[in-house]
């Protein structure tokens, strides 16, 4: 239940694979969105379990972690420019890149990959977590805590799919403004990263400082 709660309120909000998750709902449907989401959340879960066993490797290479954050930097403003470019084609029905042939379970397993920020993000809650003894270090606790986190997730991107198509729906919106809304949306989280970036304020520097 800890593991689902954090994950669900981390899930919220606004950023690259839920919006990704609600835009694929929007032009593709729930299906895709859903298998989408379940690519995310079986790397996310990945991620928390090597953050639980690995993390003195991972404080050891913050070079490459940080080379994941360019990656995850460079892959949003191409989803905002794609988004824009389908805005500004109205033969256009569906963003480029989250609509290609990849299938959507990979697709969301591999912007999820690329992602480094949920890995400090795990670290830390499973750190607090740990110390205040609420998680022991076993498997038989680690399991539960692990299946928490990806109930948690899912049900945080189904907001946004189950959510975000309905209300485009009942709005009878044009195609072209959720484009250009998403598109904005993303442009935004882009501009957001890149300023955490050149701060050099991002949650892996702080990762290495503990």
């Amino acid at each position: 239940m800890t593991g689902m709660f954090i994950s669900f309120l981390g899930t919220l909000p606004m950023g690259t694979l839920n919006i990704s998750a609600m835009q694929i709902s929007i032009s593709d449907g729930y299906k895709p969105a859903l298998l989408f989401s379940f690519g995310a959340l079986l790397v996310e879960v990945i991620y928390v379990r090597l953050t639980l066993v690995a993390m003195t490797w991972f404080t050891r290479h913050t070079k490459l972690l940080k080379a994941m954050e360019w990656v995850t930097l460079v892959i949003i403003m191409a989803l905002a420019v794609s988004s824009f470019y389908a805005a500004m084609n109205p033969s256009v029905r569906a963003n480029p890149i989250l609509s290609n042939t990849l299938h959507r379970f990979w697709l969301g397993a591999a912007m999820s990959a690329v992602n480094p920020l949920q890995i400090p993000f795990w670290f830390g809650w499973s750190t607090v977590l740990t110390t205040r003894n609420v998680l022991k270090r076993e498997n038989n606790q680690y399991i539960p805590y692990i299946a928490g986190i990806g109930l948690g997730t899912l049900i945080g991107h189904c907001i946004f799919i189950f959510g975000g198509k309905l209300l485009v729906d009942s709005l009878n919106a044009r195609q072209d403004v959720i484009h250009w809304c998403v598109g904005g949306i993303f442009l935004l989280t882009a501009i957001i990263q890149w300023m955490r970036m050149v701060k050099n304020q991002d949650a892996i520097s702080k990762m290495t400082e503990h």
